[in-house]
């Protein structure tokens, strides 16, 4: 059974810093595209990024303008986003996702697998 389950959300000021993590079990996560995505309230889930088993990252670089990396640790079997100057317009719902295949990567439904999210609230 693939579980994957997000944690490090929480209230933090504009400007403040926070690190998601997503520890995978039921899959390797070096194996699958992990990716991360937000829903802020009375929005579509956007995507935000995810990193390729080859390591590759590719960023919505729209939303995440060089605040927001990924990383992955595969002894752990997690994926992390770290994030940075973080702004009002960050608050949502961030979600860990995992995918198998190698289309539609940028979009919610290219993944089979998804956490049950961590609330992020960014006050000003």
């Amino acid at each position: 059974q693939v579980q994957l389950v997000e944690s490090g959300g929480g209230l933090v000021q504009a400007g403040g810093s926070l690190r998601l993590s997503c520890v995978a079990s039921g899959l390797t996560s070096s194996m699958f595209t992990m990716a991360w995505f937000r829903q802020a309230p009375g929005k579509e889930r956007e995507f935000v990024g995810f990193i390729r088993p080859s390591g590759n990252i590719i960023y919505n670089a729209d939303s995440m303008k060089g605040r927001f990396t990924i990383s992955r640790d595969n002894a752990k079997n997690t994926v992390y986003l770290a994030m940075n100057s973080l702004n009002p317009e960050d608050t949502a719902i961030y979600y860990c996702a995992a995918a198998q295949g190698i289309l539609g990567l940028t979009k919610d439904n290219g993944y089979g697998y998804w956490g049950q999210g961590t609330q992020v609230t960014v006050s000003s």
